[in-house]
């Protein structure tokens, strides 16, 4: 069975025109970020060196560490995490695209780690990193690795929000008040009020509370994927009319943090040309993140458990799958 996959694994690639990897190389990079600190961001791409078990955050994956690349004008995913994650959140799935010959960059996004939580619901910030990361990425890693033409990206819930912003979206920030009035007890209403007791900037704000929101776009993005998105019903058609390049929409039935009626199906209403839709059943919001080791089990059980029985080992490897499909389709030459 794993020669069989292996062979489809080879095919596949040999069909998008990118290279096939003999190993996946990985390191962590400090990224510049103007005045804010740098930006902890793993990188994972497609390498020629012996492999080993390395760790990766409380995750263990086959790795060579700091390997030189393979290949040259590669395409690039950058993936942005949920709140309280780290560049490890989709470790698997960074793993299987640069296996299949994409250079993956995954910030740690600054104030909104498990380690560190100071600057949680500042959304402006996050987009500003992303946009640092790609140009560390294009401009300063590995001169000629990457393809600044061949620019994709995956968002996980607060990611989601970050990388739709990024890509040309326009939030109604208006419209938190009444949600959040409606529906006081869901995550991110929660963490908002909670970030206005505790005077931190609100969601999406600047560097100081009350500042207005600064938000970065970066249209050297060619294609999206977002799952669960945070904060879905800020946007409205007009606000997303700027976000005309494919995506590919994935959202989990039983999600109980976002609802998918408040939040992705907001998304998909309102983006201008209908996304590849992706409904999973029995689905919860922390699906869509890499399987848990036991380390990481013990250390954030509320991540790691799924509801009904839900086979998430089963389901990431096909999640996986149709990034890379759904990434080689939009980024070919």
């Amino acid at each position: 069975m794993k020669s069989l996959l292996a062979g489809l694994l080879g095919a596949l690639v040999a069909l998008a025109g990118l290279p096939a990897a003999a190993s996946v190389g990985f390191a962590v990079l400090q990224v510049p970020d103007g005045a804010a600190p740098p930006i902890e961001v793993g990188v994972w791409y497609p390498a020629q060196a012996p492999a080993r078990a390395t760790a990766v955050g409380l995750l263990t994956q086959d790795v060579a560490r700091d390997a030189l690349p393979q290949g040259r004008g590669l395409p690039l995913v950058v993936i942005s995490h949920g709140n309280g994650g780290s560049f490890a959140s989709h470790a698997a799935t960074a793993f299987a695209l640069a296996q299949a010959g994409f250079v993956v960059a995954a910030p740690s996004h600054t104030g909104d780690t498990h380690a560190d939580q100071s600057r949680a619901t500042d959304l402006g910030g996050r987009t500003r990193g992303l946009v640092a990361v790609i140009d560390g990425m294009v401009l300063r890693w590995s001169p000629g690795t990457v393809d600044p033409a061949r620019i994709g990206a995956f968002g996980f819930s607060a990611g989601a929000f970050t990388v739709l912003v990024v890509a040309g979206g326009v939030p109604d920030l208006a419209r938190i008040g009444p949600h959040c009035a409606a529906n006081p007890g869901l995550y991110d209403c929660r963490m908002i009020a909670s970030a206005q007791r505790e005077d931190m900037p609100a969601a999406g704000q600047g560097s100081a509370p009350g500042a207005a929101p600064v938000f970065v776009r970066d249209r050297r993005l060619r294609s999206l994927v977002i799952a669960a998105p945070a904060l879905g019903f800020t946007f409205a058609p007009a606000g997303l009319a700027g976000v005309t390049v494919p995506v590919q929409l994935w959202q989990g039935k039983d999600d109980v943090i976002l609802p998918p009626r408040l939040y992705a199906e907001r998304v998909r209403a309102a983006l201008p040309t209908p996304p590849e839709v992706h409904v999973v059943d029995r689905a919860g919001h922390f699906d869509f993140m890499s399987p848990c080791s036991e380390a990481l089990a013990r250390a954030a059980p509320a991540i790691c458990s799924s509801a009904g029985g839900f086979d998430r080992p089963a389901f990431s490897k096909r999640f996986d799958s149709e990034l890379v499909w759904f990434f080689k389709r939009t980024l070919e030459r």
